[in-house]
């Protein structure tokens, strides 16, 4: 099969390796599609915490949709045909060699785990959230399933309520994820981005205000409608310059609320402008137990037409043409998320 990979020296190339063995526990899934994240972009600039460049290179991907066509022995909870979430490749030092693994779903073939087959105990982390994609679910979108599954996850963990007053800062996917979400639950959002049209897409997802933070004074708009500042900022992008700016936002025992792994793994930051008493709280990998137990509800939103999973999505690229979609989304020309697909047989 061919596979996306970043090398050692932050290269893409497409290799072919062989498709991937699977024990009886688990199931053999073509993939028909799988979404650029900006973990992708994170990866392919070593910035990534984990991997380390003496791990590279490394196969991509984490957010595929596939169809499974052969099972193993023990499964039970999917059979050929199936279309499902999250078939991932892993290391493997007898078919891959020094080829390493950022989950390699941008390969052409991937594998799923069935819960149902381990005991109890031993089930892989993943395999709560390698669900199956109702037939009513377009497979090729069905990949914006898994951000919002970890987004709204990511809500619940918070613990943000319909009363909490929240900032959210970034209007890539995610934010613009949180966004909608948060409206769905009734959630007031104040969304902050760089551009006029990045803004316009925040207030279209359920924002209850935006401000350009390129041509707006941000603690001055935030502070004239909540003057106590507000419970939460939300760092959706995940840089120190947010945070630290966040500090001036939020009120006496607010939170600055970080979702994603950060470029760096250390930073500087400036609590002087901060309530005396506050807090900071990262989330840098969903559970996916948690994002199993979100999936009902996102799939309700969708089939009430309050999710259009087409809303999300800007760009399709066939994955013979995947090196020039990362060209376009490492230098910010995809709008906002870019689906690779892949041919059927």
């Amino acid at each position: 099969m061919k596979t996306l990979v970043v090398n050692s020296d932050g290269q893409l190339v497409v290799k072919e390796v062989p498709i991937p063995k699977y024990n009886s526990k688990q199931a053999l899934v073509k993939t028909i599609s799988c979404g650029i994240c900006g973990t992708d972009a994170t990866l392919i600039n070593y910035e990534f915490k984990g991997f380390p460049r003496e791990k590279y290179p490394l196969m991509l991907g984490h957010e595929g949709v596939g169809r499974v066509v052969e099972i193993g022995s023990e499964v039970t909870s999917f059979k050929v045909g199936d279309i499902v979430l999250l078939p991932f490749n892993v290391e493997d030092e007898e078919q891959y060699g020094s080829l390493g693994s950022a989950w390699g779903a941008f390969s052409e073939y991937g594998v799923i785990n069935d819960k149902s087959a381990y005991q109890e105990g031993e089930v892989p982390e993943v395999a709560f959230a390698q669900q199956i994609v109702p037939d009513d679910i377009d497979p090729v979108d069905a990949t914006i399933i898994v951000t919002l599954r970890e987004v709204y996850s990511t809500i619940r963990y918070f613990g943000i309520n319909k009363e909490d007053s929240i900032v959210v800062f970034g209007s890539g996917p995610v934010a613009v994820t949180f966004i909608k979400l948060m409206s769905l639950m009734g959630i007031q959002s104040i969304g902050i981005a760089r551009s006029k049209e990045k803004q316009d897409i925040l207030l279209k997802n359920g924002a209850c205000a935006a401000f350009n933070s390129r041509e707006t004074d941000i603690k001055k708009e935030i502070r004239t409608l909540n003057p106590n500042g507000v419970k939460y900022v939300l760092d959706a992008v995940g840089t120190a310059e947010i945070i630290n700016q966040a500090m001036e936002l939020i009120e006496d025992r607010g939170e600055i609320l970080c979702y994603g792994v950060p470029k760096y793994n250390q930073m500087k930051l400036d609590w002087s402008k901060a309530p005396y008493n506050w807090k900071l709280n990262f989330q840098q990998m969903p559970s996916k137990l948690e994002e199993s137990e979100s999936y009902g509800q996102i799939l309700t939103w969708i089939r009430e037409g309050k999710i259009n999973l087409k809303d999300f999505i800007s760009n399709y690229f066939t994955f013979e043409n995947i090196l020039d979609a990362f060209e376009k989304h490492m230098n910010q020309q995809i709008l906002k998320k870019a689906i690779i697909t892949y041919p059927s047989s």
